[in-house]
């Protein structure tokens, strides 16, 4: 689909390569040495033939192998992504939690109403105002996400905060109210009501019943926005200047970079299918009924 995509997009590559005033000969010749004016059944079946044997192809723009580019931007991305995640998580959780332990109580819909606010702002909008607020004003985090080089731990972390902002506002509402509404499945639960008439304290009821098994719908949103994490960042390292795999793959769109693009697309795919695997297998540890069932 997206090389079907990409073919119906204005121009082609070897003007997108050689520039608007390169001869129509000049042209024509490196469309045909890069192998583009064949057929595209052709084309896309040289390509599977080739990852399927461990090759990813030759990128267009670089004229270099798409493989090492890839790597490299995917290790850039699940840097920020790792960063977002780790703030996201533990407080949209959090969130959650504290928003059904105070059900219908005005700090409930301060965070609910809270979250689903900044969700539906797009990433430019939130990224822009963080920008001017702690960039421009303040002048407390940098605003390019590009570091120096050789820079250590901490200061690629410095510079990672900034661009991790956007991807924390948009994805505390979704976390925090998958978490609340298992909480108040749990609280409502009989196995909840049988701890309390235990005479259990209010404190083991929640950390060894409740949260146990509120979680578990909470794992397979964590999971898919751990995929949203690593592709969908085109937006937010473009406007940050920020070399992963989301700028990559919007570098190759515009270059018409068709190995580039389907090579970075693809490996999208496989971080969403792992992320999913990891949520399936949390789920059936969390979750013993799962684990039984399938052991018989």
């Amino acid at each position: 689909m997206v090389f079907l995509g990409g073919q119906v997009l204005p121009g082609n590559v070897g003007r997108a390569i050689l520039g608007p005033f390169a001869d129509q000969r000049a042209v024509d010749a490196l469309n045909h040495s890069l192998g583009v004016d064949r057929p595209l059944l052709v084309q896309y079946g040289t390509w599977i033939w080739n990852f399927l044997h461990g090759d990813m192809g030759t990128s267009y723009i670089f004229r270099a192998p798409v493989a090492p580019f890839v790597i490299e931007a995917l290790g850039h991305s699940m840097k920020l992504a790792l960063v977002a995640f780790v703030l996201v998580v533990p407080i949209g959780i959090l969130g959650g939690v504290i928003a059904a332990l105070n059900l219908n109580r005005p700090l409930d819909r301060i965070i609910s109403l809270g979250g689903l606010s900044v969700t539906v702002l797009p990433e430019f909008v939130t990224g822009i105002i963080l920008i001017l607020i702690f960039g421009v004003w303040l002048r407390w985090l940098p605003i390019a996400a590009a570091w120096p080089k050789g820079a250590g731990f901490f200061t690629q972390l410095y510079y990672l905060i900034l661009p991790s902002l956007p991807l924390f506002l948009v994805l505390f509402g979704y976390i925090a109210r998958m978490a609340r509404s298992g909480m108040i499945e749990a609280l409502d639960s009989d196995y909840t009501r049988t701890a309390v008439l235990k005479g259990l304290p209010w404190r083991t009821v929640i950390w060894r019943h409740v949260l146990r098994n509120a979680l578990l719908p909470t794992i397979t949103v964590i999971a898919t926005q751990t995929g949203y994490l690593i592709g969908g960042l085109v937006v937010i390292e473009t406007l940050f200047r920020y070399q992963g795999i989301g700028s990559l793959i919007f570098t190759a769109a515009r270059g018409k970079d068709f190995p580039m693009l389907e090579a970075g697309i693809l490996t999208i795919g496989i971080v969403y299918a792992v992320a999913t695997l990891v949520a399936d297998f949390l789920y059936s540890v969390l979750n013993p009924r799962i684990r039984l069932g399938a052991e018989q």
